[in-house]
């Protein structure tokens, strides 16, 4: 992906990690006793999948976006799920979560072109 690609799918992705980050605390919400219970990471949830619902809608997605978004997606729930096992240590290592957050960070930051060289341009020459 190309920088106006990138800047171009920005709230795509950003939508996308919240909905990952909201899903798994939703999830956490209703299953872990670790977790008081609290509506508002449901209505974060339901925001956020309508918010890229109603963006799909409105533009298509560039080519190679939708696997961006879906690694993304898993960084939040990944880091959400690490958070949750920090914060109650009796629930698990939080060591696997963290790992697959972090290679999933790496992989989308060489993905969307971060981690290559800036080539020199001609007015440095």
């Amino acid at each position: 992906m190309d920088k106006q690609q990138v800047k171009a799918e920005r709230k795509t992705l950003i939508l996308s990690l919240l909905a990952g980050l909201c899903g798994n605390a939703t999830l956490a919400v209703f299953t872990s006793s670790a977790v008081a219970f609290s509506i508002f990471p449901v209505i974060a949830f339901v925001m956020t999948v309508y918010c890229m619902y109603q963006d799909y809608l409105t533009r298509p997605m560039a080519e190679g976006t939708p696997v961006i978004a879906f690694a993304l997606f898993l960084v939040g729930a990944f880091g959400y799920s690490a958070f949750l096992r920090a914060q109650a240590p009796d629930m698990g290592s939080n060591f696997l979560p963290l790992m697959i957050c972090l290679a999933l960070l790496v992989w989308v930051a060489y993905r969307m072109g971060v981690m290559k060289p800036k080539s020199k341009s001609q007015d440095d020459a």
